[in-house]
């Protein structure tokens, strides 16, 4: 997933810059409204996190812009204005959310994942995507590429998890709980068994990686 970040505070950029891409984003920047404007426009992203006060091209003019030229780009107001008619405002704009300063920055990630996972304009809500894998909730089938896998309830609702939560590592033992219950031994190997299984039926282009150590990921790209 590829985020865009426009704020004009070196300090606060850099934080986010850093944080998202820790958690496995592509992370763009930057530090006025004319700049940020132009990029969202050219370049294609997941999502936006906006500043309101920037230099130049403010950032409730910015918004507008953007929502009249892609209103499928979700964009996340981070601002330290926190009043609700500025507010109110920026969801009369087109904000999908607005989080004020200073904020947690696990709210403020739960609240892009938030975004991410909601379908797009035109898209079935049955259907939740990372990247060009498809998650097709009610046929529970997996589409990547030409490939279409029919999945076992376990593998599908592995694929789910991962998927719901792309781009995070997901440790084994969540898995173990998430899917199978407590009741299964944490030194178990079935986790690893459906994802070999997964991986097969998806072919080589699977986005399942492994984090050593750590656990699985799906990526986004």
């Amino acid at each position: 997933m590829r985020i865009l970040v426009i704020e004009d505070e070196p300090r606060i950029l850099g934080f986010l810059a850093r944080g998202l891409e820790a958690e496995g984003f592509r992370v763009d920047g930057a530090q006025n409204g004319t700049e940020g404007l132009k990029r969202a426009r050219r370049d294609a992203y997941d999502l936006v996190l906006l500043d309101l006060l920037l230099p130049g091209l403010d950032g409730l003019s910015v918004l507008h812009e953007l929502n009249r030229a892609k209103p499928d780009l979700p964009v996340v107001i981070v601002s330290a204005r926190s009043d609700l008619p500025t507010k109110l405002r920026g969801f009369g704009l087109g904000a999908a959310d607005y989080l004020s300063k200073p904020f947690s920055f696990d709210e403020l990630l739960a609240r892009i994942r938030v975004q991410l996972r909601k379908p797009r304009q035109g898209e079935d809500g049955h259907v939740i995507r990372a990247g060009t894998l498809a998650l097709d909730l009610a046929r529970r089938e997996a589409q990547l590429g030409s490939v279409t896998a029919q999945l076992s309830d376990r593998e599908f609702r592995v694929l789910q998890h991962l998927v719901e939560h792309q781009g995070e590592v997901i440790s084994r033992e969540r898995l173990l709980s998430e899917v199978w219950g407590f009741h299964f031994d944490p030194g178990s190997n079935v986790v690893d068994v459906c994802i070999r299984r997964l991986r097969k039926k998806l072919g080589p282009s699977s986005p399942i990686e492994t984090v050593r150590h750590a656990g699985y990921r799906v990526s986004a790209a």
